[in-house]
């Protein structure tokens, strides 16, 4: 069975790569917006906090990475569990 869907680059988009990367081919864009990022410090990636308290993800690849569709759908659940405390 084919895994396409789990890896996208998007080479014409204007911020194409948005993190500076060895290889850009494998560089995946399907995550573009980290849907961890609300996981806050529990994302398991390279942040800092700014001083106004937002979270900086600039060094940042783990949305990324060739194998980041498995690792970001591994947490949905994670995420389920914060909004329903919320």
């Amino acid at each position: 069975m084919s895994e396409h869907f789990k890896f996208f680059t998007n080479k014409k988009c204007e911020y194409f790569p948005c993190h500076e990367v060895e290889n850009a081919d494998d560089f995946n864009c399907l995550f573009c917006f980290c849907p961890l990022y609300a996981l806050g410090d529990k994302c398991g990636g390279n942040f800092t906090y700014l001083k106004n308290g937002v979270k900086d993800c600039s060094n940042c690849t783990v949305p990324h990475g060739r194998d980041s569709h498995t690792y970001i759908t591994d947490r949905y659940q994670d995420i389920v569990e914060l909004i329903k405390r919320k």
